[in-house]
């Protein structure tokens, strides 16, 4: 930290004002001190007694006059109260500096910090406001994130609910109007209208389920389940959908049973996401495996399909919400683009890891995940629970 010109002329002012004043207090105390002594023969005496005894340093010297000990004594007393003031003075401007430069920041320069390094206790100040600084711009950024997050899902499900919405009001009204040659025609539009009702509830589904795991402090009930029961319910529950589809959904698991501490109706949810998500995408796919070996103190789960790959470039945006591989979002499918973002928000309350890889050959989504959970953090949840 350089200090200005003023502050310098006032350090140098004051250092010779300290020490006019310490010579005038010394010449003081001097004059007093020999007044006591020539009006006092005892003292007198005793300081000749003390001078013959005391001896100094290795050549044993004496001190032949007390008057130059105690101007000598004076001397460093001042020396240290010269220092000790110049150095208190300093450190009030360098507190001045700090505060100049917290006036500038708070006046809404936000991408400031203070640049210059103190010595001592002085410089944990100025660290730690550069730091409160960075969390208040980061807290700042992150409120302006969770903002622009909730208009963008604000805006994603007015479109997503809107398309299937205008269908159903527009069919029901052609049936309202008797816009209609034939019963058949009933029937079909009434059909449509049903079809695009459910489409319409799975969407709000996935939302709750979405908002639901991305709550802070989200419920999750830990037990222990077997992996491979659970995998042979999910494919059960997908077999009729994959055979019209000519695609076959099976199941392994490795060692048998494989136990792990979950909760067995998220954990359920993921699979089934993946699974559906392979049925639904992956054109061409003749099957979907969920393959699940323990390793250690971890399992990992893959979900694969022979379908066609994700492309390269939209491998790393799969998870996020609302993202879809289509470019449209008014496909045929009719997904909500939250069926993946759930995955990863319950891997992550299991406190486990998800990616994809794709290629020509496969498909894969792999699913990592402890086999026991912390213990601090289940019993938290069980004592939240009871």
């Amino acid at each position: 930290m350089k200090l200005t010109a003023r502050e310098k002329g006032s350090l140098i002012f004051e250092g010779i004002i300290t020490v006019i004043l310490l010579i005038l207090i010394n010449l003081a105390l001097i004059v007093i001190l020999q007044g006591v002594v020539q009006g006092n023969p005892g003292v007198a005496n005793g300081i000749f007694i003390i001078k013959k005894s005391l001896k100094i340093g290795p050549l044993q010297a004496q001190i032949w006059s007390y008057q130059r000990l105690v101007i000598g004594i004076f001397i460093v007393i001042d020396i240290f109260v010269v220092w000790w003031r110049l150095l208190r003075r300093y450190h009030q401007y360098q507190i001045n500096h700090i505060i100049r430069e917290l006036h500038y920041i708070a006046q809404g320069h936000l991408d400031h910090r203070i640049p210059f390094r103190l010595k001592g206790r002085t410089q944990h100040v100025v660290t730690s406001v550069n730091a409160l600084v960075d969390s208040a711009v980061q807290s700042m950024n992150d409120e302006r994130q969770i903002e622009k997050s909730k208009d963008e899902l604000i805006t994603n499900v007015s479109h997503d609910l809107r398309t299937p919405l205008t269908s159903i009001i527009g069919y029901l009204r052609l049936i309202e109007d008797k816009q209609y040659h034939s019963e058949e025609d009933i029937l079909k539009y009434s059909h449509i209208a049903y079809e695009k009702a459910k489409q319409m509830k799975n969407m709000v589904e996935d939302l709750f389920e979405y908002t639901k795991v991305q709550q802070h402090g989200a419920p999750i009930n830990f037990m222990t389940v077997d992996l491979g029961q659970l995998l042979e319910q999910v494919c059960a529950s997908f077999e009729l959908e994959g055979e019209n589809k000519g695609i076959e959904v099976t199941s392994q698991t490795t060692p048998t049973p494989l136990m792990i501490e979950a909760d067995p109706e998220k954990l359920g949810r993921v699979f089934s996401n993946l699974v559906a998500n392979g049925i639904k995408y992956g054109h061409g796919a003749s099957y979907i495996r969920l393959n699940a070996a323990q390793h250690g103190d971890q399992v990992r789960v893959t979900v694969a399909n022979d379908g066609e790959p994700i492309p390269a470039e939209s491998i790393s945006h799969l998870f996020e919400r609302f993202y879809r591989v289509e470019a449209s979002r008014s496909k045929a499918t009719g997904g909500t683009g939250l069926g993946l973002a759930i995955v990863k928000s319950v891997v992550d309350l299991h406190h486990g890891t998800v990616t994809a890889q794709s290629d020509d050959d496969e498909t894969a989504f792999i699913v990592t995940l402890p086999t026991k959970q912390e213990q601090e953090k289940t019993g938290q949840k069980n004592d939240e629970e009871s």
